[in-house]
Formats: structure tokens, sequence, C-alpha cells
């Protein structure tokens, strides 16, 4: 079930994606992006919450505080790659946390050096690299830059999600907090770059972006919270594909021959890691 978590926030994560580029293209700032991002989630998480009479009060507030700081970073600098680079570009940079997140887990994070894991990590991020090819001109090179970051950024939040997950912090409280952390920031963003000067198109778009947001945050919190790091990690690659599909339809992005090489590449490597995480669990 968690691989099946992870899929789903990697199919909403690219759709997300795919919204955000479109707002900023049709007049929406960054930061009229970020704050209908976190908006939504506050408004029904907190409604919910009511209704259940849930508490929302967390002991675990220290985690929270460094999973919202990375978070905060990965979603700033990964909404602005997106709006400056083309959509599968800015993609094979951000997505390069489940490298990060890997060679953590591998060096300090106690978990067992499997070579057959190891390569799988390995093969999806060159699967990434094959697929995606980005071609970087010199007025790009900040805005990639700030992508790698990103992925770095990212895979330092889901590690906090892990943790949090250990602690048995339920998954609608970790969004909570982590989408009022977005709405507070993003004050600071309008108060800069203002609004910007959306259309009816970005409108739809950014309505979607909240929505969707939610729902592939919750996802992806119940699956770095309960899942094997590694396999999650691998699985996660899968949404360079989703992506390529969503390029094909909106900005006519056909894939070659050497992209279907490497979508081969990034499904191999989430098999091999599933069968590796399995034969390993089946003794105990």
């Amino acid at each position: 079930m968690q691989a099946l978590w992870m899929l789903l926030a990697s199919v909403l994560s690219a759709v997300m994606s795919a919204c955000v580029k479109l707002a900023s293209e049709h007049g929406a700032s960054l930061a009229s992006i970020i704050v209908l991002r976190g908006l939504p989630s506050v408004l029904l998480l907190l409604f919910w919450a009511r209704v259940r009479r849930q508490p929302v009060i967390t002991p675990n507030w220290r985690l929270h505080v460094w999973r919202n700081v990375a978070g905060l970073c990965s979603m700033w600098l990964g909404f602005y790659c997106v709006s400056q680079l083309p959509l599968a570009t800015s993609a094979s940079l951000t997505y390069t946390s489940p490298l990060f997140i890997a060679c953590w887990m591998l060096g300090w994070g106690g978990a067992r050096r499997d070579p057959v894991r190891i390569a799988a990590v390995a093969l999806g991020f060159l699967g990434v690299m094959v697929v995606l090819r980005p071609s970087i001109t010199p007025d790009q090179w900040e805005a990639a830059l700030l992508g790698l970051v990103a992925g770095m950024a990212t895979a330092m939040a889901m590690l906090q999600l892990r943790e949090l997950g250990r602690m048995g912090e339920p998954e609608w409280r970790t969004v909570l907090f982590f989408s009022i952390a977005v709405c507070l920031s993003s004050i600071v963003g309008l108060t800069l770059e203002g609004w910007g000067r959306p259309d009816w198109v970005a409108y739809v778009n950014l309505l979607l972006v909240g929505t969707i947001g939610l729902l592939m945050q919750l996802a992806q919190t119940r699956a770095f919270g309960k899942g094997a790091p590694l396999l999650t990690a691998a699985l996660q690659y899968s949404t360079i594909i989703f992506a390529r599909a969503l390029g094909v339809l909106f900005w006519g992005d056909a894939p070659d021959a050497l992209a279907w090489t490497g979508s081969g590449l990034i499904i191999l490597a989430g098999l091999v890691s599933a069968w590796s995480t399995a034969r390993r669990a089946a003794p105990a």
C-alpha cells in the first residue's frame, strides 16, 4: 500500500507542476501561486479537524519546524525553477531528491548497504537524465542551480517526514502545519512581488494547484512516513514519466526513442528496488 501511495503522489505532483507552469505563463506571480498552494489545505484541514474533534496541538513541534523550513525552501525554489525553465528540465533538477535521500540513508541513516537497492537508485537517476537530457543555456544557470538546491531541500523535508511518521504524527496534522507555514511565507512574497496579472486560465490553474497539492502532500506524507525510504525514493522517479506525458499533452514535447529508453530505466529501477525490499522482508 505504501508503494501505491507514492505512485499516487507522483501522479499528483506531475499534474501540480504542470498547473504551476501554466499559471505562471498566464500572468500569476510566484507569490500568488504559493499562497493558493497553501490556503485550501489550511481551510479544509482546520474544518475537518473541528468536525472530527481532532487535537491540533502537537508534542513534536521541533520536527515540524525543521520539516517546514526544508519544505518551504523546496517549494519556493522548485516553483521558481518550474516557472523559469521548461517543465522537463525543471523536473530533472528538482527530482534529484531521491538520490540525496538514498545517499543519506545508505551513508548515515542506518539502511543496509544492499548493492541491489543502491544500483536501483543509481539506475533510476540515470533514467531521469536520459529521459530529460537538460540543456541549460547561459541565462538559465541561476534557475538550474536553485532547482538542484530545491532537490536537496526536498530530500531533507522527506527525511523529516519519515521521523514524524515514526513518532506517530498523523498525516493531516503534518500537512496542516506545513500549509500554515506556506501561507505565512507567501505574505512576505506578496508584499515584495504582488499578485501579478493572472487571466482566467491562471485562476483555474491556481485553484488546481491548491486542491491537487493538498491531496499530493497527504499521499506523500503517508508514503514517506510509513514506507521503506529507499523503495519510496525509487518509486518517486515515476513522476518523470507522468511529467513527460503532460509535456506531450500541453507543450507538444513528443518523446523520442532515447526518452522512452530512459522511462524504461526508471520503471526498471522501481521494480528492482521493490523486489529487493520484498526479498529482505520475507524472512522476517
